[in-house]
């Protein structure tokens, strides 16, 4: 990460950037954003691909959609390395890769969608094959997690894929006690099962789910989790729980053991708040990860999706480096990356970043937005102009290997067996009958083909 001298330097080139602009007769680009239907409006400044008018489209990537060059290691699988100051994903052929990718490419299940499906596309293998087309030709290269990654395996174009499992989720329902909450499971008291007895047994048994992709180099990688409920809170949530459950055995012994016999009584302190969040997550990833490791070895091991508050805990990113190989984040909230705080990620773990979701929506879009956490603004023009400035605020962090859009398709406000945050809102690259979102793809696209060369610009002295 630049240093804050040149950091200052850089905001202060910007800025004759920006006056040369005005004077050439460029403004600007402001884009209004509010983050729900009714609040307030707020003028964005926003980073575009027109602010480098000499960035040019990527040429002769390998099949993977990677940038072939020399000093890489060539494992046959994805892996990550890091070359001079940056972080990259390394394709199975050596080349330099950004995963540019979109979550939940897959078809819908109502009638309406079916019916669209089959008017549009004819049959499933059809809608794969398009389907795939259409990400490849708009640069994305990665199916993210939630897709329908049986059916586009056999597409042609193939993209490369991430595996979302949902270890600790699985396991609540067979168990019991768990319930849905906009975006992911809930549990009691926020408090997953990792000390259930019955937890490290089912992962090994359930892990046996991976083995008919431990051979493919089109895998990255897995997520073990989607946004679990790690906070400060934890150890007095795991304490409340009824003296029986395993859970609140385990906090009570290691409470025990943290002080000794001394302190009995004592408040709980911030210290051993941290404590005891960094041992509840290190006893998480310690299970999922070595059933996963044991079942698909050659694959990047990509744990739990971070979200809210756990995002800037650096015990939890901390912990999290010991056993992931990207510290994957679900990242709302933020109009443009925090600079500090994905240098925090990258410090405290010692591994690059994956930014696993974000994303815009339009108030023209006809539908209602009120469901979701992403940014609502005024029309898909907006939207891109969203995806340009964020996409270009990671490159040039140097430490993040890639971003998934959230989400490939228009919720459906006629599935009524989704969560409460996906029922009525704008998040895809097609809308919800598989109509393509023009403007939007324009400027995913524009990023997307010139990934390589904007690091390179961004790298440069």
């Amino acid at each position: 990460m630049p240093s804050r001298s040149a950091t200052v330097f850089i905001l202060f080139a910007r800025c004759l950037v920006a006056l040369a602009c005005v004077a050439l007769g460029h403004a600007e680009t402001i884009v209004n954003a509010t983050s729900k239907p009714g609040g307030t409006w707020h003028p964005r400044p926003s980073v575009q691909l027109s602010d480098f008018p000499a960035a040019t489209a990527d040429e002769e990537l390998d099949q993977f959609g990677g940038r072939p060059t020399k000093g890489t290691r060539v494992t046959g699988f994805f892996h990550t390395e890091k070359l001079k100051d940056r972080w990259w994903l390394v394709t199975p052929e050596g080349g330099l890769f950004f995963s540019c990718g979109v979550n939940s490419v897959n078809q819908a299940t109502t009638k309406g969608a079916r019916l669209a499906l089959g008017k549009k596309f004819g049959s499933p293998q059809s809608w794969a094959s398009q389907t795939a087309g259409l990400l490849r030709s708009n640069g994305i290269n990665t199916l993210g997690a939630w897709s329908d990654h049986g059916t586009l395996k056999g597409a042609t174009p193939r993209l490369a894929q991430t595996l979302m499992w949902s270890f600790m989720a699985n396991y609540g329902k067979q168990r019991g006690g768990t319930y849905q909450k906009a975006g992911h499971t809930g549990y009691p008291s926020d408090c997953p099962f990792i000390f259930d007895p019955g937890f490290a047994t089912f992962c090994e048994s359930y892990a046996r789910l991976l083995d008919p992709h431990k051979g493919d180099p089109w895998v990255i990688g897995h997520f073990s989790d989607n946004e679990l409920p790690w906070s400060q809170k934890m150890l007095e949530n795991y304490l409340a729980l009824p003296p029986a459950d395993a859970g609140h055995a385990a906090a009570t012994d290691w409470l025990k053991n943290s002080r000794g016999n001394s302190g009995k009584n004592q408040p709980i302190t911030d210290s051993e708040r941290a404590g005891f969040l960094a041992y509840a997550l290190d006893r998480y990833l310690t299970i999922t990860g070595n059933a996963v490791r044991r079942h698909s070895p050659a694959h990047l091991f990509l744990g739990p999706r971070l979200h809210g508050g756990a995002t800037r805990l650096p015990e939890v990113v901390t912990t999290l480096g010991k056993h992931v190989d990207a510290v994957c984040v679900n990242y709302y909230g933020a109009w443009s990356p925090d600079e500090k705080l994905l240098e925090m990620w990258n410090r405290e773990s010692g591994k690059p970043v994956m930014i696993t979701e974000f994303y815009a929506k339009a108030e023209n879009s006809g539908m209602a937005n009120s469901s979701g956490a992403g940014w609502l603004v005024k029309t898909q023009k907006d939207r891109g102009a969203f995806y340009q400035n964020f996409a270009l605020g990671l490159i040039e962090s140097r430490v993040c290997i890639g971003w998934h859009w959230h989400r490939y398709a228009d919720n459906d406000p006629d599935d009524l067996k989704v969560d409460p945050s996906n029922r009525d809102s704008n998040k895809g690259i097609v809308d919800n009958r598989y109509e393509p979102f023009p403007e939007l793809l324009d400027a995913m696209k524009c990023i997307n083909l010139r990934v390589y060369g904007l690091a390179e610009h961004f790298d440069a002295p």
